[in-house]
């Protein structure tokens, strides 16, 4: 088989310049002489005839990945968002409250809205309708300082005919002057299909484009309406659109533009489903629905605006470019309510495009809300008892849920998917609106802005306090060896091995049943911690009283890593966490409160399956066995599992001994029973925790053991119809 190379003549001959005729010659013989192995030659001349002009919309269709992101599912949402933030953009200009999102099953999408509709007579200076420019010409809009919008999403004026670029097909409606135009296009260029299919028959047009007109509309009535087809040469197999992710944008959209109604048909699969979402409250009602946990504070709202100039090209009636200083207003609006967690969610935007890397407005925000909080703990140091430790960023920003929106004109982002702001005047702008109005709260005479404004001191006193106490824990409690001694509480039956993946801690309920796993457990790899009863609920409780409460405590200070934000797995000195409780209500009860505990403040060891439950027996059954073959004895560890094992042994004719042992807990048992049944590895049957969700557990755990009485109440009532009664231990 023929080796093909590519081989440059300047590799082989570094002097061609230095001789050029008597040189070459030299190397055309060489080169006739060579094996003839499928040799490419390919010269050193690189001249303006080689350079590739990619025109009008070809250069998105050669490097789409530089205007969408990526070709995967991720771009294919990019590109259907380009679409809806014109629309979005309208009902942030005063046009329009409502936006239909339709998915068809034949792959495409339909975007509708009820706004002023793209603009349909001729642009003066490329001599098209307004529809053609703006799907066809890149960097061609009404976003470019002409008036049409005071703060916009869309500002590079290439989403539309991107899309339109690295579609297949794309028809768009416009209802406009009392008529209804129309327009279709194939990746990019205008003309007519013979049917309604992408696949169908395309015509490009040759001398010259024209709208369609192919109805009339009602007086009075405007909008646009886009369907296109992705074109499948460009996107990946199995990019599609995820319904998910459409409907996180569209509740957040909806958050951030009050009164906007966005609707989400779903024609795909079967039965078409119909999704609405309209809020009222904005950025507010926001915040409420991202914070995961109980309020400490009310939902406050920052609210403030600055001015800065800023030169920019501006294009004069001539065509020339021309730098212009020009005065710019930022309006600043901010949403924050702090809860008894320790997880900071927040969200920003600008001009209700997300900017998830944050940028310039979220640097302001941070600054300002450091400076009010910084000189506030200063001004209260002796009542907080703060002593000489400084307050930083993270101990304010936990159990902070924010939703921080900045609108301006022609804002700078980076790069063309908008996920970080660049305009530098932002920045001071948005700190000295935080750090103004936080001020006024904190000066407020008002009863209930005095108690939470207090509130909030202490929860970031505490944050500091557990912080600095979690790295003492950390650089000072490691795994005892034999040149240091250990200061783990006292009830710790610690293991020999230094072994952290191979060793197992027991979180075990009860001092009867830690008398029994002494007995039972492999003091090689297997430590022991007794708990007395029901540990805290912390999902109720503050960050200080988790710190306060004994048992906490001493499971985190066992641990060994931390707890919150500073909790380290690295440092963690145990492989996996074992719960041992009893097989009862309130082992179960005993066990979720642990997990709670594991949840909020050690998440990291269940993301990674460090966290497990034992699963101890219910019954003990002895098998009799005839003649002198010894009984053997079965453990069952449900109802259900009895009653079928009974069964068995009944058809078979055996006998069992009366009365079958029921454990009551743990202590109940023999060691040797506890060994087999539950601690020794080769017998044992254990269930490891998992989180799939987090965010989705973390309502859960809300639900279930939180401060809100009537949510779970309900729950309780709903879901009882699906409850199995032989479940419960009565």
């Amino acid at each position: 088989m023929p080796i093909f190379r590519d081989i440059s003549l300047t590799a082989y001959v570094p002097a061609v310049t230095a001789a050029p005729v008597a040189t070459a010659r030299r190397v055309s013989d060489k080169v006739s002489r060579m094996p003839r192995i499928g040799l490419r030659i390919v010269t050193a001349e690189y001249s303006a005839h080689h350079l590739q002009v990619l025109e009008g919309l070809e250069a998105v269709r050669k490097r789409p990945g530089m205007y969408i992101g990526s070709t995967d599912s991720r771009g294919l949402m990019h590109c259907l968002w380009e679409i809806i933030d014109n629309s979005v953009d309208e009902a942030l200009a005063g046009h329009g409250s409502r936006i239909d999102i339709i998915l068809h099953p034949d792959g495409s999408v339909e975007v509708r809205d009820r706004a002023r509709g793209i603009p349909v007579d001729i642009e003066p200076r490329t001599g098209l309708s307004g529809v053609e420019v703006v799907f066809t010409k890149l960097h061609a809009g009404g976003k470019f300082g002409g008036g049409s919008y005071a703060a916009s999403g869309g500002l590079h004026g290439v989403g539309a005919s991107v899309v339109n670029a690295l579609s297949e097909r794309l028809d768009v409606e416009v209802d406009r002057a009392g008529k209804t135009w129309a327009m279709s296009f194939h990746r990019g260029e205008p003309g007519t299909f013979a049917g309604d299919e992408p696949t169908s028959a395309f015509s490009p047009f040759e001398k010259s484009s024209s709208l369609r007109t192919v109805g009339r509309a009602p007086k009075g009535v405007t909008g646009t309406r886009i369907r296109y087809w992705a074109d499948r040469q460009i996107f990946t197999k199995d990019a599609e659109f995820v319904l998910s992710e459409l409907e996180q944008r569209a509740r957040q959209t909806a958050f951030l533009v009050p009164g906007l109604e966005i609707v989400i048909r779903d024609e795909r699969q079967g039965e078409p489903t119909e999704t609405s979402y309209r809020f009222d409250g904005g950025i507010s009602e926001f915040a409420e629905f991202l914070a995961p946990d109980a309020a400490i504070t009310d939902t406050w709202r920052l609210t403030g605006s600055g001015s800065f100039t800023e030169t920019v090209p501006v294009l004069q009636a001539s065509g020339a470019m021309v730098p212009t200083e020009v005065e710019r207003e930022c309006h600043v609006d901010v949403a924050v309510r702090w809860g008894t967690g320790y997880e900071t969610t927040g969200r920003s935007f600008v001009n209700i495009i997300a900017t998830p890397k944050g940028g310039t407005h979220q640097q302001g925000f941070e600054a300002g809300l450091m400076k009010v909080l910084r000189a506030q703990v200063a001004d209260n140091a002796r009542k907080l008892k703060v002593g000489n430790d400084k307050i930083e960023k993270d101990d304010i920003m936990a159990g902070l849920s924010m939703v921080l929106t900045v609108r301006l004109p022609e804002p700078q982002f980076e790069g063309q998917t908008k996920e970080i702001l660049g305009t530098p005047a932002v920045r001071q702008i948005v700190a000295n609106v935080v750090a103004r109005e936080l001020a006024s709260r904190f000066a407020s005479t008002k009863r209930d802005d005095k108690a939470q404004t207090a509130l909030l001191l202490e929860k970031v006193v505490s944050e500091m306090k557990a912080r600095i106490s979690a790295r003492t824990h950390k650089e000072t409690q490691r795994r005892k060896n034999a040149l240091e001694s250990s200061s783990l509480p006292a009830k710790l039956v610690d293991c020999r091995s230094n072994d952290v993946a191979d060793s197992e801690l027991f979180i075990v309920e009860g001092d009867s049943a830690l008398g029994t796993a002494k007995l039972a457990r492999n003091s090689e790899y297997q430590a022991l911690l007794p708990i007395r009863g029901k540990i805290l609920n912390v999902q109720k409780a503050s960050i200080s009283d988790m710190l306060s409460n004994a048992e906490c405590a001493s499971i985190i200070q066992v641990i060994g890593a931390g707890s919150g934000r500073s909790f380290d797995i690295g440092t963690a000195r145990y492989g996996k966490v074992i719960l041992m409780s009893d097989a009862d209500v309130d082992g179960a009860h005993i066990r979720t409160l642990l997990l709670t505990l594991f949840f909020r403040y050690m998440r990291p060891l269940i993301e990674e399956g460090r966290v497990f439950a034992a699963v101890p027996p219910l019954h003990r059954v002895i098998v009799i066995n005839p003649g002198s073959k010894p009984n053997e004895t079965v453990y069952t560890y449900s109802e259900k599992e009895l009653h079928a094992l009974l069964t068995k042994l009944g058809k078979a004719g055996k006998r069992w001994q009366e009365p079958i042992q029921r454990y009551k807990g743990l202590g109940e048992m023999d060691a040797d029973q506890l060994a087999t049944t539950t601690m020794d590895r080769a017998g044992r049957l254990l269930r490891r925790v998992r989180v799939d969700d987090a965010e989705a557990a973390s309502r859960v755990f809300e639900l279930l053991m939180g401060n809100e009485v009537a949510p779970r109440r309900e729950f309780i009532i709903d879901a009882s119809a699906r409850l199995d009664r032989d479940r419960i231990d009565a």
